[in-house]
């Protein structure tokens, strides 16, 4: 990026280097501006605050090459140096690294971690892992999981290797399944999931997803794995990348997942809380995809913490 506009109390124009093409002008935001709240960030981009070119645009623009980009003079405003991680962070992280290579990462992120910084969240794990690999100056996240998912994320060490995951994403040409905890027994009918999501943003900043058929198309496809009394264990493959999208899927078909506390049962919550579950029940099981460039492909399987496995045990108990 080259800054034309040094002021730091002023309007900012930055112009766009081909290492950012193709990047999510939101994402662009949220990374450039280090823990400004999100609800901010897309309360710019609608009010037009942000502008490409002199124009408004949404929050979905990809940035293309030369593209000069106006910042508000809250970009501008100093931060105090991030202290690193703790200790018990730095090891909790470097001992779920499930997959290495010269391009990318690979994590089974905790639950409970968010995975970049917000407005009530100081240290996320693209920060962490930062500290932790100071040499690599374009650690990016590929993706993002919700603070209490664990499982698979995906961080790339190079940009060209971003885009090239953000097209295999787009294209639908990377694998992601999920395992979760529902309520109640699946019938085959409810299996495919095929339902458009809305965001609706409510006051402070807080999102909520609904179906709606205003909203952006949406599939998730379930998997019975295990079947018990009161829930079963299902996977989900995700053909679209909503926000929430198996939680509010599995929600409208009557089976939320267990330990949600934004789309969840209160009693199943309970029940679950009760045997020993202090979590939601939401793993990024495995990601699979071929990086074009290389053309190796990469599959990884990250194991369930053993809160889960215990919660599974428990369940098969009763029966």
């Amino acid at each position: 990026m080259r800054q034309l506009d040094k002021k730091k109390s002023a309007v900012q124009h930055v112009v766009i280097t081909v290492d950012y093409e193709g990047q999510r002008i939101d994402n662009f935001l949220i990374t450039r501006l280090h823990g400004l709240p999100k609800s901010r960030i897309y309360r710019m981009l609608r009010k037009g605050e942000v502008r490409v070119n002199s124009k408004r645009i949404t929050p979905f623009y990809r940035l293309k090459a030369e593209d000069k980009v106006r910042l508000p003079p809250v970009f501008l405003q100093e931060r105090a140096e991030q202290a690193p991680p703790s200790k018990t962070t730095a090891a909790l992280l470097s001992g779920r690294i499930l997959y290495e290579d010269e391009d990318l990462l690979i994590i089974n992120k905790p639950s409970g971690m968010s995975v970049h910084v917000g407005s009530t969240v100081r240290m996320g794990v693209i920060e962490a892992m930062r500290h932790m690999y100071p040499k690599l100056v374009h650690l990016e996240l590929a993706h993002r999981l919700d603070s209490e998912t664990s499982g698979c994320l995906i961080l790339a060490k190079k940009r060209r290797v971003l885009r090239e995951l953000h097209e295999l994403m787009r294209a639908g040409e990377v694998t992601k399944l999920y395992w979760a905890l529902t309520k109640g027994k699946w019938k085959k009918s409810e299996l495919l999931v095929d339902m458009p999501l809305h965001k609706h943003y409510e006051e402070g900043g807080k999102h909520v997803v609904k179906v709606d058929q205003k909203g952006k198309s949406a599939m998730t496809g379930f998997r019975s794995l295990m079947i018990f009394k009161q829930a079963a264990l299902m996977e989900a493959k995700l053909y679209t990348g909503r926000t929430h999208q198996i939680r509010v899927h599995a929600q409208y078909q009557g089976h939320p997942i267990a330990g949600d506390d934004r789309y969840g049962d209160s009693e199943f919550n309970k029940h679950t809380r009760d045997l020993g579950l202090k979590r939601m029940f939401l793993h990024a099981r495995s990601i699979d995809f071929i990086l074009p460039s290389t053309a190796r492909r990469i599959t990884v399987v990250a194991p369930l913490d053993p809160e889960l496995e215990m919660i599974i045990k428990k369940f098969e108990s009763q029966g």
